[in-house]
C-alpha cells in the first residue's frame, strides 16, 4: 500500500518529471542514428564481413553501385563521370575512359570488356564510395548522384536500395503512429466504457514510448525496422496495463473513501499483477536477443526496454493523469458495448468436447502450414520494396539491359601468381550463371607484363595485401541459383587461394540465409523454454505451462500457417519476430483466465463452474485486449508500402484475433479435460480445496 500512496502523493510532481524528461527524450530519438542495412547486421566472424571490412581498410572503398546511362554520347558520359568523382564520398568511377581515351574507339576493346559495360544505347559505370554501404554519407554522396545523372541515369545497388528505403521510412513512420493511435483509440472508446479514457490512456504510453525511443540514443543506433515497429508495439502491448489499472481503479472507487485511497488500492494490486504479466512479454523480446543475426537483439533489447516503461508508466503517471481528470472521467463513462458473456461462457463449457474436437483437426494443418511457411519465405531485401522505387527500376534495367543479376567481389592474396589468378577467372566464367570476371588480367591481357599496367587501374583494383576482381552474374540474389554459385566459385577460390573471399550482395544474402534458419530454431525454443519456466513459478502449477503454451502455440501454427495456404510469401524476419512476439505478448490471455479458474477452484466451486466463471469473467478483458492490438497493428499492415512492416503488423494484427479465439474456446475446453490433473500437479491447490470444502460441511 506505501508504494500506491506515494505515487498518490507525489502525483504532480511526478507529472511535472514526466514532462521534463519528454525534453531529453525528444532529442535523443533526433539524435539516434537509424540504420537501414540489414546485412550489417551478420555475425562479425564471418568472412563475408570481414572480407567487407577489408575492402574499407585496404581498398578505401566500401560501398558499390553500377550506373546505367541511356542515350547520352560519349563525350557527355565522360563529363558526367567526371562530375560524380566530384560528389564527396565518391572514392573511384569506373568507365570505358578509366582504361582507355575517348579517342580510341570502344569497339576495339576486348568482346569481354564491350558486352560488359554496352548494351544497345546504354552504357554503364562502376562506382566505389570511400563509405560503407550504409554510412550517412554514403547516402547523402547517392542523393548527390542523382541530381548530377538526371533522368537518363539509373543508380542500383545495396547503398542506392538503402537510400531510397531511408526516404521512403521517413516519410511513412509518423503515419504509422497516427494510424496505430487512431485506430487504437476508436477500439478502445468502443469496446470500453469511458470516452476519455483512451486519450488519457495514450498520453500516459506516449510518454513511456518517447522515453524508450529516446534512450535509444545509448545504443548508438537501431534498425529503421525497429524505428517503425517499436513505438507500435508498445503501444499494442502496453495498453493492457492500462486498462487494467482502469478497471481496478473503477473496482476500489466503489468501496474506498475518497478517490485517492481508491487509486493507491488500484496502484498496489494493479503492480503485483501487471509485473507478473509483463515478464512473459520481456521474456518473448528478450529470446529475440539470442538470435546470431543481430537485428533480433536490437528489436529485442528496444522492446523489452519498452514494455518495462510502459509497466512504470502504467504505475505513476497514468494514476497521476487520471486522478488529475478524475472529475471528466466521471462525466463522460457510458454503458459498455460488450453484452453480459455468462451464456456463451455456459454454451462452451456445456460443450467443450466439440472444441477439443475442433482443436484436435485444426493442429496438423495448422501445424504443416507453419512448417512451409518458413521454407516459403524470401530474403531478397528489395522483393520488400514498391516497385516504382528508383532503385528497384534501376536493378529491373541493369538485368533487362545487362543481363546481370547480381555482383559478387573476390579478394584474392597478391602473392598469388598471375597466370594462376587467370587459370582461376577462366574456371569461374565457365561455372553457369556467370557472365564474366573482371580483373587486372582483364584489363591487360596475358601478353602483357604485370610491370606495364597503368598505375591508375592498379590503384583501383591492387592494394598491398590483395587484389580485387569483379563477378557478374545472371542470377538474382537470394535465389537457389546464386546460392549455387557461389558454393561453386568458392571452391574454385578456395583451390587457388585459401585465404581469398567472395564478397557482395549475394554471399551475404546466403550467409543471412544459413544464419536465420539456425536462429529461427534457436529464438523459438528459448522463447517457449523461457515463458514455460515463468508460468510454472507464477502458477506453481507442472500442467497449467504446457496447457497454456499449447494453446497459444497452436494460434501460432494457424496464424503463421496460413500465409502458406494462401499463397503469400513473407519475408525472411517475419516468421522468427512473431512466434516470439506473438507467444508473449498474448500468453497474458491464457494466464488472466487461469489465475481466474485457480481462485474459482480455491474457493470450493466445482470444475464446470469454475471455468464457466473464469470464462465470463476474462471474456471481456480479453476481447479488448486482443482488439487494442488488432487495432494499432492492422491499419498500418494495410497503409505500409514497405512489405517488410506490413506483414510484420498483418501477422501481428492476426495473431491477435486468433489468440483471443484460442483462449475463448480452446482453453476452457482443456481445463475442462484435464481439471483433475491440474488439481493434482498444482502446488498447494488439493490442500486449499479440501480445506475449504471441509469449512463449507
Amino acid at each position: 500500500m506505501k508504494f500506491g500512496k506515494t505515487v498518490v502523493k507525489c502525483r504532480i510532481p511526478i507529472l511535472v518529471a514526466a514532462i521534463l524528461l519528454m525534453i531529453p527524450s525528444v532529442i535523443g530519438m533526433a539524435a539516434t542514428r537509424i540504420n537501414y542495412d540489414m546485412l550489417t547486421y551478420l555475425p562479425e566472424d564471418m568472412d563475408t564481413v570481414k572480407g567487407q571490412d577489408i575492402l574499407m581498410e585496404d581498398f578505401g572503398k566500401g560501398a558499390f553501385s553500377f550506373i546505367i546511362v541511356e542515350g547520352m554520347e560519349e563525350e557527355k558520359v565522360a563529363a558526367m563521370k567526371a562530375a560524380i568523382e566530384e560528389v564527396e564520398h565518391v572514392d573511384t568511377a569506373l568507365w570505358y575512359d578509366s582504361v582507355m581515351d575517348l579517342s580510341v574507339p570502344m569497339e576495339l576493346l576486348p568482346d569481354k570488356l564491350y558486352q560488359a559495360f554496352n548494351a544497345g544505347d546504354a552504357t554503364m559505370m562502376a562506382v566505389f564510395f570511400d563509405s560503407s554501404t550504409s554510412a550517412d554519407e554514403t547516402m547523402e554522396a547517392i542523393q548527390e548522384i542523382k541530381q548530377v545523372t538526371k533522368k537518363q541515369c539509373f543508380v542500383s545497388g545495396m547503398s542506392a536500395l538503402v537510400t531510397d528505403l531511408k526516404e521512403l521510412c521517413e516519410k511513412e513512420e509518423p503515419i504509422y503512429v497516427g494510424i496505430a493511435v487512431v485506430l487504437a483509440c476508436g477500439a478502445m472508446m468502443v469496446f470500453m466504457d469511458n470516452f476519455l479514457i483512451p486519450f488519457v490512456f495514450l498520453l500516459s504510453i506516449g510518454m513511456s514510448i518517447l522515453l524508450n525511443m529516446g534512450t535509444n540514443y545509448f545504443l548508438g543506433e537501431i534498425s529503421y525496422l525497429t524505428k517503425a515497429l517499436a513505438a507500435v508495439l508498445q503501444l499494442a502491448v502496453t495498453m493492457d496495463y492500462s486498462i487494467f489499472l482502469w478497471h481496478s481503479y473503477e473496482e476500489q472507487r466503489e468501496s474506498a473513501s475518497d478517490k485517492k485511497e481508491a487509486m493507491a488500492e488500484a496502484i498496489n494490486k494493479t503492480l503485483t499483477s501487471v509485473v507478473g504479466s509483463s515478464i512473459t512479454t520481456v521474456a518473448g523480446f528478450i529470446a529475440l536477443c539470442f538470435m546470431s543475426f543481430t537485428l533480433g537483439k536490437d528489436l529485442g533489447i528496444v522492446m523489452a526496454k519498452g514494455v518495462i516503461l510502459g509497466v512504470i508508466g502504467c504505475v505513476t503517471t497514468l494514476p497521476a493523469m487520471i486522478l488529475v481528470f478524475d472529475k471528466l472521467l466521471m462525466k463522460t463513462r457510458h454503458k459498455s458495448l460488450i453484452p453480459s458473456t455468462e451464456k456463451l461462457a455456459g454454451f462452451i463449457t456445456r460443450y467443450y468436447p466439440v472444441f477439443l474436437v475442433l482443436f484436435a483437426a485444426l493442429l496438423i494443418p495448422a501445424y504443416a502450414g507453419y512448417r512451409e511457411t518458413g521454407k516459403e519465405v524470401y530474403y531478397e531485401l528489395s522483393d520488400s520494396l514498391p516497385r516504382d522505387m528508383d532503385n528497384i527500376i534501376a536493378n529491373t534495367k541493369l538485368q533487362e539491359a545487362f543481363d546481370v543479376g547480381s555482383t559478387h567481389m573476390i579478394l584474392t592474396d597478391v602473392s598469388v601468381p598471375m597466370d594462376e589468378k587467370r587459370e582461376m577467372m577462366k574456371e569461374m566464367e565457365q561455372v553457369d550463371g556467370v557472365k564474366y570476371v573482371l580483373g587486372l588480367e582483364s584489363a591487360i591481357g596475358p601478353l602483357i607484363p604485370e610491370e606495364m599496367i597503368p598505375q591508375s587501374i592498379k590503384e583501383i583494383l591492387q592494394s598491398d595485401n590483395w587484389e580485387l576482381m569483379l563477378i557478374n552474374s545472371e542470377y538474382k540474389t537470394a535465389s537457389d541459383e546464386v546460392n549455387g554459385q557461389i558454393d561453386s566459385l568458392n571452391r574454385i577460390l578456395k583451390k587457388y587461394d585459401q585465404k581469398g573471399m567472395l564478397i557482395g550482395e549475394a554471399p551475404c544474402t546466403k550467409d543471412m540465409i544459413e544464419v536465420t534458419d539456425r536462429d529461427f530454431k534457436v529464438v523459438n525454443a528459448v522463447s517457449i523454454v523461457a515463458i514455460f519456466l515463468i508460468i510454472l513459478v507464477v502458477e506453481r502449477s507442472f500442467t497449467l505451462p504446457v496447457i497454456l503454451v499449447a494453446v497459444i502455440e497452436f494460434a501460432i501454427f494457424i496464424n503463421l500457417g496460413l500465409p502458406h495456404y494462401t499463397g503469400t510469401s513473407l519475408p525472411f524476419i517475419a516468421p522468427i519476430c512473431i512466434s516470439t512476439i506473438q507467444l508473449g505478448a498474448t500468453v497474458d490471455y491464457a494466464i488472466l483466465m487461469t489465475t481466474r479458474y485457480k481462485s474459482e477452484r480455491y474457493n470450493g466451486n466445482g470444475k464446470r463452474e469454475a471455468v464457466a466463471t473464469a470464462l465470463a469473467a476474462s471474456i471481456p478483458s480479453v476481447i479488448v485486449s486482443a482488439m487494442g492490438l488488432f487495432a494499432a497493428t492492422f491499419g498500418v499492415a494495410v497503409y505500409s508500402d514497405i512489405d517488410m512492416i506490413s506483414s510484420l503488423c498483418m501477422l501481428m494484427a492476426r495473431g491477435a484475433i486468433v489468440s483471443m479465439f484460442s483462449v475463448i474456446l480452446a482453453l476452457p475446453a482443456m481445463f475442462m479435460l484435464f481439471d483433475r490433473m491440474i488439481c493434482a500437479t498444482s502446488i498447494g491447490m488439493k490442500n486449499k480445496m479440501r480445506r475449504k470444502s471441509e469449512v463449507t460441511i
